[in-house]
Formats: structure tokens, sequence, C-alpha cells
């Protein structure tokens, strides 16, 4: 079966629609109105190899706030819908991921126990227009609605664009390797539980 999925969520703040497909090539198509975001969202796609179509509209007027929290859980809602019950996947994973002075690491359980430790700090509130805090919320939202265990750390950086994209494409590596298809237990839930549904 295709491990695909797709979500929509509205509310008084946004409009959101997304679209997975976990075994993709890495294909966006992303529209959030906020630029450095879509950026962000085109280098989750990029290197976890997901297919992603985001078409997102909030209250910009007020803040970026509500869309990135917002485009982080029907994300999440789609990944957790496309995996179904996570058979033959390979489960964790962890990577180091460097960019020029800056290293960033993250590890992934895709447990179904959504949980976020976040050890990243930015120097400047902002990069650009798009607030810094809001890296973190998005991979709240993430998390708490994928139904995944994520640790991120920036051991050292100091371009804040540089420690934000490390972020996204140490989880976004991190991703492939988790939801690979494990080829020595192609339809086995990877718990001893039996399942990864929390």
């Amino acid at each position: 079966m295709p491990r695909s999925a797709e979500v929509s969520r509205k509310t008084r703040e946004t409009e959101i629609s997304v679209s997975v497909h976990v075994d993709g090539k890495g294909k966006a198509d992303i529209s959030t109105g906020v630029g450095f975001f879509d950026h962000m969202l085109d280098q989750l796609s990029r290197h976890s190899l997901i297919d992603m179509t985001i078409k997102a509209k909030g209250d910009l007027h007020i803040d970026d706030h509500h869309t990135v929290e917002d485009t982080g859980i029907a994300i999440g809602q789609a990944l957790s819908k496309a995996l179904g019950e996570r058979r033959g996947i390979m489960r964790y994973a962890s990577i180091d991921l460097a960019m020029d002075e800056t290293l960033t690491r993250a590890a992934i359980d895709v447990s179904g126990r959504p949980f976020l430790v976040w050890n990243v700090a930015f120097s400047s509130p902002k990069i650009g227009t798009f607030d810094t805090e809001l890296v973190r919320e998005f991979f709240q939202a993430l998390a708490q609605n994928a139904g995944i265990t994520l640790h991120v750390t920036n051991h050292y950086g100091a371009n804040n664009h540089h420690i934000a994209e490390t972020c996204f494409k140490a989880v976004a590596r991190v991703l492939r390797a988790a939801l690979e298809p494990d080829p020595r237990q192609p339809d086995a839930v990877p718990s001893t539980k039996g399942s990864l549904k929390g």
C-alpha cells in the first residue's frame, strides 16, 4: 500500500491543506505566505524524500505563529495517517548534520509517543522577519501530531539561518532513515508491545 495521506485543517486563524507521500523523491509544492518557512519546509521535503504539497492561508496580519504551528499540526497528522500501524519501518535514527560553521544533532523514535526535547538557542529573535522561536513551535506541533519522539540539539553555530536550517535538514534525514522499510522484518511492527500507536 502506498504510504500517502491528505489532511485539511480549517480554523478561524488558518486554512491548511497538506498531502504527503512518504516513499517519494522529495518533491515539494509549498506556499504558506511565510517565505523563510517555505524555504525550511522545502528542505524538510527534499532531504527526507517525502513528497509534500502544503497550502496555507493564515492570519499573517497578526504574526506568523498560527500559520507555522498549524502547518506543523497538519504535516504531523498527515504523516501519522500515512504510516498507519507503522509496520516494517526502521523506527529509530540519529544524525549529526553539519552546515558551514554549524553542527546540529537530531534523533528520532517513531514510537507513537509524542515528545520533543529541544536544545537549540538563537542569538537573535528574528531571521529576517521570521521569529526564531517559531522553529521550536513547528517541531513541537510536528512531534505531537505525528506521534514521534524527537530530540534536537544544536552543538554550535554562529549564523541563525544556518542553525534553523540544520534543524530542518537533520530532522528530515532522521525521518528518511527511520521511515525506511526494514528488509529483515517488512511486515512486523518494530516493538515488543506489538503496537506503535502510543
